[in-house]
Order: structure tokens, then sequence, then C-alpha cells
């Protein structure tokens, strides 16, 4: 019988009397061998009563190896040479075989059973992290739980780590060693001691205690050994069941003999021998429930993530291990159960467990039942958040449909299908694992073969891959073709290589009878043909899937050669056919034209191949006379660009054709475009298809190819120019223009970058950009919307090419080439941003004649305005444009926060670093002309509590934000921000009269969103500048309508304390600030002179708030003014005349100076009282800090265990009642705690994690 508390020794007797004695002579034993002194590894005990002799220790025989350094009361020690001396060292080291150390364990536990349980039972202690140690007097008196809680107290406090959760090889290595250890011991024990109902019953008895403590350390070291020694016994029984059968199988045919041939005494030594293995297995299945009972069905259940995956992992251990035991539905619940758990690490040990069941087909009968209640859940776990449990889910499902096709339903393989699409390369290489399975596993490969040969082609794949491409076009994800063969290249690379039979099935004539490939089967072939050569010649994963291309090892390096020989040798010849097949389909031929950049081009010079490159010039030339199609143009001139590299031999060959090919079309472009100019407003549509249709091919070769000397710049200036003038011009011939254009200015100032180029030649070149740049301007105010927003798009990269930046790395010589846009243009440019940007989704929909556009143009209309915003940002970024243009765009950064927030802050993050305070003046510009707009709409007499003035609060508390936590870096600015924000506010004075708020004085409430942001010193300083605008009158009111003076001046009164941590701390987080409070306070001397230090760098610097001056808005054509003209008209400024002002205050350094230096005075008067008001307080501060610190540290660190046994898991088991009958075993030792937890797997519990969070279980 098990009991829950430890053995207790006899104290009766010999045995009592040796046990006590035997510490005495463990001290004094020599070595027999060399007979010197040396402490071995014996007894712990007390020194014997004066009237007893003591007795010689029968630990004295044993062998010198387990004798080793154990003195008194069971300490351990190390002898003189450092060896360890303790099961935990010796374990943790792991310099022995764990054999030996054993045996060793063994020898001694058959001298002194006491003594060596003592030294198991401090090895499991010791393996939790606890310094105590278990002594002898606590061994024979005291309780299991009152010796638990002993040691609990001997916990140590400074550190939550203990062996099982220390990172590094050392202690993963214990880990190791610590299950290595369990596992031998038992092994060794399995033929006698642990049978002795003395060993077992100890060691089950104190780790089913340890399991029910609240310290972690104790739950979790217990419960992994709990489970090794499970693990261990369960293969104990394992060899039982077999050793039974065999003798039982021997005494069946020993008793079936002739009586005369029977051998009676061997018939009862089998019975014997039966009855005894019968005895043995009843013990080791006692042995088995009690851990089952006692720590299994609690700990699977247990607060911490990592003591329920060693549960459910050991669990799936046995049922494999001894299914006929253990794979039932009365241990498959609990899987089943904790596939819900809310940790990803347990529910990836419930998947792994369950792949190893279903990799056998003979435990498939067992496993129907928990297949048909938990398919289900397995089949949703394929989209689980955390990637791991989802691939092992992915995994699982393919083992179920290998072992029975029928559990899965169509709409459960649906599920697993898509996957295969996923972001996440390990999904969809589990998903297209699946669908091979699925949809290419089942095929006959003699029929395929025999209709191969029938049809004359020289691979059986053929119906393999036509299932490949209806799956594909049933999937309705067209554009994904790459993720696909990405996803099953790992399992079916064969198929997908099979390019031979992909050629067949394409080029091949339909035969009667048999159905041929329909017009979308083909375009999706050969899209999956070119994806499939594309994986084979770059060998890793598509755009979006993988984090980067990854070294190659040799062998994959040899794999991805031969691939690329064998695809380039078929497709020399193959490809020809192919266009001349589909050369009237644009877009298979775009797809096709793909195919010769994965070519290793120096095939066809080492094959004799230039016949084949021939065709392909020749059907290449073909697809661009035949076609307009903007992809195919631009996929013939990169091939034209790849076949023509000076890399090959065959670049001369290609050469000529292109020249040939860009002659007759500059010929026809030339002759077309002067048949057009002549017509003028008589031009029909055949004059105008002749200049559109060459245009569209010259300029899709100029992106790739220099055609400068054939000299298109000219006819397409003169294309744009006519169309400026008369206004007749097609909207895609200037498209076209203008974009060709663009590619010849950019060749021309490549060879002069290249070169060294004359001055005439520089100047030749700024005469043709600047003359550009005119007609882009003029084209911004086009009719046709295409037409202006590539003008914009070539405007930007232009001023962004011909930038300031062209001179810089030695480039000086290039200055010529500098353009800077005029106020004009820049201007131009911000309308044209405002126009067509920041607009409506109805003023989008409404300026497209009314069509209603489904989504996907409706993300492509954003796609573009965001292009156009991000092309005119870069202008600001890079100082092109001038930053204060950038308040327009700054200013709706809230309204259109989901469009384009992220290129606003980018902008706004890119231009603090280029210019602190001139952003900082660009901020309050945006929310000085939000709040004008506002005034125009409702009038001066502004309701502070409507939606609008909320939201421009929001924005200027989104701006600083903006500002950060360091305030020394953006003193400055921020200072500068509020001294134009108050002369903004005092700017116009009331018409009504002096005793009336200023029409703008509501800003002042804005402007409350930034004084966090400034220093304690510099509110003071902020405050006086102030008050210069404040008469005696404005101090004393107290109305509402005076409440955003007040309310300012409250912002600036208060927050010293916070100021004064930030200048002490400078840069320092947040983090760190609250280690310093910990440690104490500086000295206040201390503190007083680096604040000292620090105003007085405020006070040197010459520029202190010498900002620039007032920004001046943009003049804009097409927006709404940004300040109102009533008030602009009735009251001018009235600064210059004004003592005090703006003027006088920037321009002024005596002024400044007196300012800041009275405000030092007065801080360093203030610093004073508040050091005496310091010291007074200090010592009730230390006090209660101490005390504080004194509460934290006695925290307890025992850690409360939620699980609970409670109702038997009553509201999970009605769950199951249609599908299968389970009886829970009741819990014999957690009952007293059973009122106190929640049921974790009730479907109502919620389930809280060591981080805070909870959520619900299912």
């Amino acid at each position: 019988m098990i009991t829950s508390e430890l053995p207790v020794l006899q104290d009766s007797g010999e045995s009592g009397q040796d046990t006590v004695s035997l510490s005495l002579s463990m001290s004094e034993l020599d070595d027999p061998g060399d007979g010197k002194s040396k402490k071995k590894r014996g007894r712990p005990g007390r020194p014997p009563a004066p009237n007893k002799k003591p007795r010689k220790s029968p630990l004295e025989k044993c062998p010198m190896g387990v004798q080793r350094g154990r003195k008194a009361n069971g300490m351990a020690q190390q002898n003189g040479e450092g060896d360890p001396v303790t099961l935990f060292e010796v374990v943790k080291q792991g310099k022995s075989a764990m054999q030996s150390v054993v045996d060793d364990w063994i020898e001694s536990y058959k001298q002194d059973r006491d003594l060596a349980l003592l030294d198991l039972i401090n090895f499991f202690i010791q393996c939790s992290g606890c310094k105590g140690t278990v002594r002898i007097e606590m061994f024979r008196n005291m309780q299991n739980a009152e010796i638990i809680r002993k040691m609990t107290e001997e916990f140590d406090e400074d550190s939550g780590d203990y062996p099982l959760t220390i990172s590094g090889p050392l202690w993963k290595k214990f880990r190791y060693n610590f299950c290595e250890f369990i596992c031998v011991l038992i092994r060794q024990c399995q033929y006698s001691i642990i049978y002795d109902e003395y060993m077992m019953d100890t060691v089950i008895s104190l780790l089913t205690g340890l399991s029910d403590s609240q310290v972690r350390a104790f739950r979790h070291t217990s419960t992994l050994a709990a489970m090794k020694l499970m693990t261990a016994l369960v293969n104990v029984a394992l060899n039982l069941s077999i050793n039974q059968d065999n003798t039982q199988r021997q005494y069946e045919a020993e008793r079936n003999k002739m009586v005369g041939k029977r051998a009676n005494e061997k018939l009862e030594l089998l019975l014997q021998r039966r009855k005894e293995l019968q005895e043995n297995q009843d013990e080791i299945e006692n042995m088995m429930n009690s851990i089952f009972k006692g720590i299994f069905v609690h700990r699977y259940r247990d607060a911490i993530a990592e003591i329920r995956a060693i549960c459910i992992e050991e669990i799936g251990v046995w049922m494999k291990m001894y299914s006929d035991a253990f794979l039932n539905d009365s241990y498959l619940k609990y899987v089943g159960w904790t596939l819900h758990d809310r940790q990803g690490e347990v529910r990836l040990k419930c998947l792994k467990a369950l792949q190893n069941l279903y990799t056998n087909r003979e435990l498939f009968p067992k496993l129907e039942l928990f297949t048909n209640r938990f398919k289900d859940r397995i089949v949703s776990m394929t989209l689980d958040k955390e990637y791991d449990v989802a691939v092992e889910a992915i995994r699982l499902v393919t083992l179920i449909l290998q072992g029975s096709e029928d559990a899965l339903s169509n709409e459960d393989c649906e599920n697993v299908y898509h996957l295969v699409y996923s972001a996440h390369r390990p999904v969809a290489v589990a998903a297209g694992e699946f669908l091979h399975r699925k949809l290419f596993s089942r095929h006959d490969p003699q029929a395929e073969e025999a209709l191969a040969k029938r049809r004359g082609r020289s691979s059986p794949n053929g119906n393999l891959i036509r299932m490949l491409v209806l799956f594909f076009l049933e999937s309705e994800l067209h554009e994904h073709a790459a993720y696909l063969v990405d996803s099953l290249w790992e399992s079916s690379q064969e198929l997908l290589k099979d390019w031979e039979c992909m050629t067949e099935l394409l080029l091949e004539e339909p035969v009667q009878g048999e159905e041929v490939l329909s017009d979308r089967q083909e375009s999706a072939l050969i899209e999956l043909t070119v994806c499939t050569i594309r994986q084979a010649a770059e060998a890793h994963p598509p755009v979006g899937r993988g984090t980067g291309k990854r070294v190659l090892t040799a062998k994959e390096r040899k794999t991805q050669i031969d691939d690329k020989n064998k695809l380039t040798e078929h497709f020399i010849m193959a490809l020809p056919m192919l266009l001349s097949k589909y050369q009237t389909d644009a877009e298979k031929v775009a797809n096709l034209l793909q195919i010769p950049q994965f070519f290793d081009l120096d095939v066809y010079s080492a094959g004799r191949m230039e016949k084949h490159l021939d065709a392909l010039l020749k059907q290449i030339k073909f697809v661009v006379e035949k076609h307009t199609d903007t992809e195919v143009l631009e996929a013939c001139s990169k091939t034209y660009s790849i076949l023509c590299s000076e890399d090959f031999t065959i670049m001369n060959r290609v050469d000529i054709g292109r020249s040939q090919l860009i002659d007759e079309l500059a010929d026809r472009f030339n002759h077309s475009v002067e048949e057009l100019l002549q017509a003028g407003e008589e031009a029909d549509d055949d004059d105008i298809y002749n200049v559109l249709s060459t245009l569209k091919k010259l300029t899709a070769f100029h992106n790739a190819h220099d055609l400068t000397r054939w000299d298109l710049f000219g006819n397409c200036y003169r294309l744009l120019r006519t169309g400026i003038e008369q206004g007749s011009m097609p909207e895609q011939i200037a498209v076209q223009a203008l974009q060709c254009s663009h590619y010849s200015i950019l060749w021309q100032l490549v060879k002069i970058t290249e070169g060294a180029p004359s001055k005439d030649d520089l100047l030749a070149l700024r005469r043709v950009v600047k003359s550009f740049l005119a007609v882009c301007q003029q084209c911004l105010s086009n009719i046709n919307t295409p037409v202006k927003e590539q003008a914009f798009m070539l405007l930007c990269d232009l001023l962004m090419i011909f930038s300031h930046q062209l001179t810089t790395g030695s480039r000086e010589g290039l200055q010529p080439l500098v353009f800077n846009p005029d106020s004009s243009l820049q201007n131009e440019l911000l309308n044209f941003i405002l126009d067509h940007v920041f607009i409506d989704q109805d003023d989008e929909n409404q300026s497209i004649e009314g069509d209603e556009e489904d989504e996907a143009n409706k993300i492509e209309a954003l796609h573009k305005r965001r292009n156009l915003l991000a092309a005119f940002s870069k202008l600001i970024i890079y100082d092109i444009v001038d930053m204060p243009a950038a308040a327009d765009i700054f200013k709706h950064y809230m309204r259109y926060y989901n469009d384009y927030g992220d290129i606003i802050k980018e902008t706004l993050s890119k231009t603090r670093q280029t210019d602190k305070i001139l952003c900082a003046k660009t901020l309050i510009l945006s929310l000085q002309q939000l709040f004008n707009e506002l005034i125009q709409d409702q009038g001066p007499n502004l309701d502070r509590t409507s939606s609008h003035v909320s939201g421009i609060k929001e924005l200027a508390r989104r701006f600083a934000l903006t500002f950060g936590l360091d305030q020394i870096k953006t003193r400055e600015a921020v200072a500068t921000l509020h001294k134009d924000g108050i002369e903004f506010a005092f700017k116009y004075q009331n018409p009504k009269g002096p005793e009336y708020p200023p029409p703008n004085l509501a800003f002042l409430e804005v402007l409350c969103e930034f004084s966090s942001k400034l220093l304690r010193q510099d509110k003071k300083t902020v405050h006086s500048y102030l008050e210069k605008f404040m008469t005696e009158q404005m101090m004393e009111r107290r109305e509402d309508i005076w409440l955003p003076l007040i309310s300012y001046r409250n912002s600036l009164l208060t927050g010293g304390d916070e100021d004064r941590m930030s200048i002490t701390s400078g840069s320092s987080s947040s983090k760190a600030g609250s280690v310093r409070s910990k440690k104490g306070r500086p000295p206040m001397h201390k503190k007083r002179i680096e604040e000292e230090s620090v105003e007085s760098s405020w006070m040197m610097r010459n520029d202190t708030l010498q900002t620039p001056r007032a920004l001046q808005t943009p003049q804009l054509t097409s927006t709404v003014l940004r300040e109102n003209p009533r008030q602009a008209a009735e009251h001018l400024p009235e600064q210059n005349s004004e003592p005090g002002s703006e003027s006088d205050y920037v321009h002024n350094p005596q002024m400044q100076m007196s300012w800041l230096g009275q405000q030092k005075m007065e801080e360093v008067n203030r610093k004073e009282r508040t050091a005496v008001n310091y010291m007074k307080a200090r010592s009730g501060g230390v006090r209660q800090t101490v005390r504080g610190l004194m509460e934290d540290d006695a925290e307890p660190i025992f850690e409360d265990v939620m699980m609970s046994s409670r109702g038997q898991l009553e509201d999970m088991s009605e769950e199951f009642e249609d599908t299968m009958v389970i009886d829970l075993p009741p819990s014999r030792n957690r009952r007293e705690r059973a009122e106190l937890r929640p049921d974790f797997f009730d479907s109502a519990a919620m389930i809280e994690d060591e981080s805070g969070f909870t959520m619900p279980m299912f």
C-alpha cells in the first residue's frame, strides 16, 4: 500500500541503534587500498549516547565509489580534490556514466536502504533548486507535508530560477541527465528492489507531495520526475506482459504434451513463475495508478504551461509504448481535452503525441472513436495562431488521411487546401504534402503509362498535371501560382519538373474522344510552368514567403545547375513553337516570354543551337509587331535586354535583330507623327492609332535600351507642345510621349555621368530638361487626369534626380544640371496633392464618370494616390520643396490616417531629423491653418466642445507624442512652437474692445497639448513671454470665454517635479528611472550643479529661441484660405509698434539675456527653498521608502496552483456522453483545496496566464 507520507523509521532494536550511530564511523572511514584518510559518501546521523558503544557500520563494506564525503546530519560535502559528492552534483556534471551512478546507489541501498533513500530524497529536493537538506531527524520524526514546508523555507529568494528553467548548455544537459537517471534507476531495480514495498512507496509519496506544492520549482521538478518514473514503469509493465505471454505459451505447450512426456516439475515452475509475474504486474499497476491518479490527473491541468506539456508528452509515450493498456478512451480523453489549451506549447505536445499514434496503421481501430470526436478540433487547429502548432496539425490531418480517407469530409479537406497559399512557408509546405497525398497518390501508374504510349507522350504524368491545373483554377487565387508551386515543391518536385509533359499537353493536337485543355486551362498551365521554371532556376521561395535568400549547400547548388541546364535544353527548342502557337494571345505570350530570363545562354553557342535562337528572335519580332499591350511589349523588351548581355557570345546576333526592329519602329513613328501633325484637327482614328501603337512599342523598349541615337525626344516634344497649344492631343499619346521623353532624358544623363562631358553637352541636356519640366508643369492643368498624374510623377522624379544631390560624390562638374523649383512650381505641386490625394471616396467616384468601382479598382486608386503623396513627400524630405509646404499635409494626419498615416508620419520623422525647429514651426502652422478654417466655417464664437475643436486638439496631442521622451534634444523646437502659438493667439485684437478676448484666443487650448514637452525652466520662460501679450484685465478675468488662457497658464505653472527628473536624467528611459529611484535620490548639491549646467548651456547660446521668422503660408489657388481674410483686413499686425513685441524679442539679445537671466535667479532661489523643504521631509520619506521595499521583499515565493480535480470534470464529461463513457478517477490528496479552484476545462472558466491576460478556454 502506497501512502502519501514518507515512511517513519523504526526506532527500536539494533537496527535503530545501527542507523543512529552510523555517522560516527563514517567520518573515520579509511580507504583500505592506500591507507590514506578520505571522506566517503555515507549515512547522516548523530553521535551515539555515552552509554552505548558505536557499532561498525554496514556501509564500511560498501564499494568505495559510494562512500564519498557524507558528513553529519546528511549534509553532503566535497573531498579535497573537488569531486562531486552528491547525487545532484554527479548528475549535473554528467561526467560519470549513469549506469555506474545508479549501480553505486543500488549497492548503497542494499547495505542500508534508509541512508540511500535519504540520499535520493535530497537529490529531488536539490534538483528543485532548494538550498535545504532533509536531515535524519526530519526524515524520522516529521510528516511529509511538514518536510516540504520546511524545505520551502530554505529556498533562495533572490532568484526565481531553478535548474529546469536556467538557460545554458550545462543546465540543458542536466535536464537530460536527470531524466536518464530516473529511467536507468527503474530499469536497474526492475527485478527486485521496486517490489520491496519500501523504495517505490517512499519515492512516489515524496513526488506526490511535492507535485501538490504551491512552489513552482517543486511542482515542476517533481512532475517531470514522476512522469519519467511512470514512463519507466510502463516499460517494466510491458516487459512483464511479454514475459507473462511467453510463460503462458510455454505452460500450455507443456501441458498439452502426452502424460508420459509431460514434466510436472517444469509445469510447477511455470505456474510459480506465472504467479510471480502476475503479482509483479499487479504491483506495477498499483504504482502506476498511484502516479496517474495522484499526480498526472492534477498536473495536466496545472497553471504552468511547461508542467502541462510534460504530462501530455509523457502520456503520448505511454500510449505508444503500451497501447494495449493505455490506448483507450479513458486516457485519450486527456489529450483530446488539452487540444483546447490556451498555450501553443501544450497544444503542440498534444499534436506530436497524436502523430506518434496515427503513424502506426495498426492502431487506427483503437483511435476511431477519438478521431470522430476530436477531428473537427484538429482540423480547426490548422488555422492556429501559432505557426508551429498549425504545421503539426496539418501533418496530423495528413496522417489521418493516410490511415483512412473516409475519416475526412470534403469540407475538412478544403479547409487544408487553401493553406498552400499561406505566406508562412512551413504551413504551406505541410499543406502541400496534404494536397499531394490527396490528389496525386491515388492514380494508377500502369494505366497512366498505357495512356501515354497511346498518345505518344514521353511522360505518364499527364493526368496528374491536369488535376493540378484544375485545382489551381478552382482555388480562384490565380495571382498566386508561385505560392502553389513552392508549397508542392518538396513533396511533388518530380511532377513539377516534368516540363516535357507540360509542353506536350500545350502543343498536342486534340484527339477525338479525349477532352482537350480549355483556354483557361492552357493559360493556367503556362503560368504554372513558368513558376516551376523560376523555382528550379532560382532555388528559393517566391517574394513574400521566407526571410530572404539563404546560402545554398553544395548539393542544392548542383541540383540548381542541373535543373537550369535541363530546362534550357528543353525550352530552347520548345519555346519558339509555343510562341508560334499562342502568338495572338497576349496573356499567354507575356508569360512565355519570361522563360528566357532563366536560361543558361551559353547553351546556345556550346550546343550549336543558333538556329533555335533565330527562331526565337523571329517569334519575338512578330509578337512586337502584332501586340500593343504594355505587359507584352515590356516582356519583349526585357527578353531582348537579357539576350543582349555582353557576357555571352550571342550578343552580336541579337543586337543586329534588335537594331533592325528599332529602325523599323522609329521610321514608322517619325512618318506617322508627321502625318498626324499635318492633319491637325482633321486627323482620323488611323492616324492616331499609328502614332500611339509605335510610340507604345518604342517607350517599352526605351525603358530597358538606350535609343538616344534615334532621337525620339524631338518628336515626343513636338506632340506634347502641339497638345498644349491646341488642346486636342489624345490622352494616351500624351501619356506615352511624356514617358518616352523621360526615358530619353535619363539615358542622356547616364551617358554624361559615365563619360567626360563637355560644357556644350551639359548645356544641351540642361536645355532639354528645362523645356521638358516646363511642359510637365503645363500638363498639370490638363483636363485628363491620367495626363496630369503622369506629368506630376515625372516632375517629382526629375526634380529628385536633378537636385543638389546630383553633385555629390565628386561630381561637382554636373552643377549646371541642378534645378531648384521656384515658388510657383512648388505651389502647383502642392495644389495638385491637395486636389487629387486628400479627397473623399464619394468625390473620387464622381470623378470617374459615375461608374461604380469594385473593390479592386478602389484599392488600385488608393495605391495610385499613395504613390503621388510619397513622391511629393520625398521632395520635402530632401529639401527640394520648402518644408512649410508640409503643413498642408500634416494637418490631414488624423482624417486620412488609415490611408496615408504611415507616409505622413515618416515624412514628419525625416523632416524633424533635417531641422527640428523648422519642423516644429511647420507643425504649429498646420494647426493654425485648421483653426483658421474652423473660424471661417463657424465664426469667431467657437464651440470649444464641438467635435471639430476636439479633432484639432487630438491632432495636437498626436504631434506632441512625436517629440519623444528626450526633452533636452527637443527643447528649442518645443519652445519655438509655443512662441509661434502665443503670437498667433494674440495676433488680432477683438473689434469690440480690449475687454473682450482676441479672436484666436481659443487656440491656446490647442497649445496646451504641448506644455508637457517643456522643461520646467522653459515653462517659466514661455509664461513670461505670454505675459507680455496679456493686460492686467486679462489676468483678472475668470469667465468661461477666457478659459483657454486660464488653462494654458495653468499648464505652464504645473508639472515641475516631472520636468526636474527629466533634466537630471537626460535621455534615460523610464525603466532606468525606476531602478534609480530604488537606489535612492542623488545628493541635492549634485542635482543643483547638473541643473545649473544645463541652464547655462541654454543661456550661453546666442541663438536662444532665435528661430526663423514666422513661416509664410504658401499661396494656393485651389484650396481654402489658411487665414480669415476678414480678420486680416480689419486688424493689421501691430508687433512693430508694440514694446516687448516679437521683433524686439527675436532681434534684441539684451532682452533675451535679461529675460533668461531673471528666470535663472528665480530658479536658484526656488531651488534653495526646495532643498530646505526636502531635507525636512527626507527622514519620513526614507522611512516610507524602506518600508515599501521591505514589503516588496517580503512577498512570498509561492505560486498559486490554479488547477483542481473538483467535480471530476463534470462539465466536460457531460459533453462527451454522446460518444463515450468516461469515468475520471477521483482525487485523493487534493480534496482539501477543491472548493478554492475553478475547473480548468469548464467551458465557463477563464484561464489566467502568468502575464495577466485572460481568455476563455473554448
